[in-house]
């Protein structure tokens, strides 16, 4: 894509710009010179029509423009001038000011750590546990887990879906503050192959279905739980000969009656057929060292019932200190953090 746009289409974009410019000129110097006709006696003779009538004596007039009306033209075409000169606009071109969207971003960013930065870094150098129960640490956190996280996870942190609920204890990968901010920070990428082909027929597979379910007491056929549990074993690799998973994995809790997808027949046999692949994308460039520590800190606040109360004055500025340091993020995916 880049090749694409090379310096053939700044030369374009800088030709389209200036012809539109002069053609706006010429256009409205064209019309200036049309004036209104004067009788023998110097008055304005009866304005021509242009033909169109509508309720009998409403017609359309083919009057000269005002030239107020011209002249405010005239000023946008100088400030179009005026702004090329300065801002981008033809094609490549800088402007004389050197002004780019990157580079007031880069200001606002730079601007913005250096006001709030020591806020940030205070609490980086806290425990997470500690920075958990801080009044302060618990709003900005809440904040960044809004902008950041509440896409996927929802902003009650309950997930849905195939994106994992963060307020309870039912973990992937681990629930620990370093886990979750390794989470955090590279993200995690989970992926069950189809299993189908190892499992068996269809037959097997619900069969296999059926287990699972028994593994956490919920609702199944019995006669063909026992039938699934040696094929099973194919399974079992992952997540363990009792289905209790494996954290380093990523492997879920089969026994708890905690799903991602659904607890059903089908919605099991949809994954045993199909497989799952789900991404959560890494907020380490996004965010830094110091906001991942305290979102961590909320997400791990949030499944070890910590609380934490702040004053409506303390509740807003601590909402614009997190919405002034943190960027839209746009890594959108199927996050599996637990």
């Amino acid at each position: 894509m880049a090749d694409f746009f090379n310096g053939w289409w700044s030369v374009a974009i800088s030709v389209v710009v200036i012809l539109s410019i002069a053609a706006c000129g010429l256009l409205l110097w064209s019309q200036s010179k049309v004036k209104v006709k004067l009788g023998p006696n110097g008055k304005p003779l009866p304005a021509e029509t242009t033909g169109h009538v509508w309720d009998g004596t409403l017609m359309e007039q083919n009057n000269p423009l005002p030239r107020w009306w011209m002249w405010l033209f005239y000023l946008t075409i100088v400030y179009a001038i005026g702004y090329l000169v300065v801002y981008p606009g033809l094609g490549s071109f800088q402007g004389g000011f050197g002004w780019s969207q990157a580079s007031a971003y880069e200001k606002e960013i730079k601007e913005g750590e250096q006001q709030y930065g020591p806020i940030f870094n205070k609490f980086l150098n806290m425990d997470v546990a500690a920075v958990a129960k801080d009044p302060q640490a618990h709003e900005i956190g809440q904040r960044l887990f809004l902008n950041t996280c509440a896409q996927c996870h929802g902003s009650d942190a309950q997930g849905g879906n195939g994106y994992p609920n963060l307020a309870d204890n039912d973990w992937l990968y681990g629930g620990d503050p370093a886990t979750i901010k390794m989470s955090i920070m590279e993200g995690r990428h989970g992926q069950m192959p189809p299993m189908a082909a190892a499992v068996g027929t269809d037959d097997d597979v619900r069969n296999v279905a059926n287990y699972v379910l028994s593994l956490s007491d919920s609702a199944h056929d019995p006669v063909k739980a026992a039938l699934g549990k040696p094929k099973f074993m194919a399974c079992a690799a992952c997540h363990g000969a009792e289905g209790k998973g494996t954290q380093a994995l990523g492997a879920p809790n089969l026994t708890d009656k905690i799903w991602l997808y659904g607890g059903g027949v089908d919605n099991i046999m949809e994954t045993i057929n199909k497989g799952r692949n789900n991404q959560m994308p890494g907020q380490k460039a996004l965010l830094g060292d110091a906001k991942v520590h305290l979102l961590a800190a909320y997400v791990w606040g949030l499944s070890n019932n910590t609380t934490a109360h702040l004053t409506p004055a303390e509740t807003g500025a601590m909402t614009y200190i997190a919405n002034a340091t943190v960027g839209n993020s746009d890594a959108a995916g199927t996050n599996v953090v637990k």
